[in-house]
C-alpha cells in the first residue's frame, strides 16, 4: 500500500465532490487519524492505519458509500479502541455527536481502559446488535477487511475466532439487517462470500 500520509488519506476519501465544510472535516478526520494510529501496528505487522483505510476503500469502491460522514466514521472506527484517550481530540475536533458515534461502535472495554473480561463478548454483541444502519455498516465492514486480512496473522486462534464469530454472529446479524440500506445488502452479500471462502479454505 502506498505512503499514508496526508494526500493519501485524502485520496482514498475522495472528497473533491463534497461540500466545502464536509472537504474541510476530511481534512481534520485525515489529520486526526494520522495521529491517533500513528506507532500503532495490527497483528499482522502492518501499519494500523492501512486497516481503516482499508475500511473506507472497502465502503467507497464496492459499496458505493458516497456519504462523506459515513466515510469518515470509517476512517476514524478504531480510533478510541486504539487510543481511548484521543476521545476529547476527536470531540474538539469533530464534534461531540461524531465521538458518540464513535463511542457507539467501541467495546466497551476499551473504553473503560481495562482487560476484557467475562461477558464483554455478549455486552458486545448486544451493543452492536442495536446500532443504527450507518453505523452497523461501518462495523460489518471492518469485518469484511479482517477476514480477508487474516492470512497474514500470525495467531491461528485468533483467525479461528473470526470465523467463528462470522458464522454465529455477524452473517445472521447482516442478513437480518440487510433490508435496511442497499449498503447493508450489499455488505452481506461481501460477508457472505467470505464465509463460502473460508468455508472451503477450511475442507482437506
Amino acid at each position: 500500500m502506498a505512503a499514508t500520509d496526508l494526500p493519501h488519506i485524502l485520496t482514498t476519501l475522495a472528497p473533491a465532490a463534497w461540500s466545502a465544510r464536509a472537504s474541510s472535516r476530511a481534512r481534520v478526520a485525515a489529520g486526526l487519524a494520522l495521529t491517533i494510529y500513528a506507532g500503532h501496528t495490527r497483528d499482522q505487522g502492518t501499519p494500523y492505519l492501512q486497516h481503516p483505510l482499508a475500511v473506507v476503500a472497502i465502503l467507497r469502491h464496492e459499496l458505493g458509500v458516497t456519504q462523506p460522514e459515513t466515510l469518515l466514521l470509517g476512517l476514524l472506527h478504531d480510533a478510541l479502541e486504539v487510543d481511548p484517550s484521543s476521545e476529547a481530540l476527536v470531540t474538539h475536533q469533530l464534534g461531540t455527536a461524531f465521538a458518540e458515534r464513535l463511542r457507539a461502535i467501541t467495546p466497551d472495554h476499551r473504553l473503560q481502559h481495562r482487560p476484557k473480561a467475562p461477558g464483554d463478548e455478549t455486552q458486545w454483541r448486544m451493543k452492536t446488535a442495536a446500532l443504527p444502519a450507518e453505523e452497523l455498516l461501518v462495523r460489518l465492514v471492518d469485518r469484511i477487511h479482517n477476514l480477508r486480512d487474516l492470512a497474514a496473522s500470525p495467531n491461528r486462534e485468533r483467525r479461528r475466532k473470526f470465523v467463528r464469530n462470522l458464522s454465529d454472529f455477524h452473517l445472521p446479524l447482516a442478513g437480518a439487517a440487510r433490508h435496511l440500506s442497499p449498503y447493508l445488502e450489499a455488505a452481506h452479500t461481501l460477508l457472505n462470500a467470505e464465509y463460502v471462502h473460508h468455508q472451503q479454505e477450511a475442507r482437506p
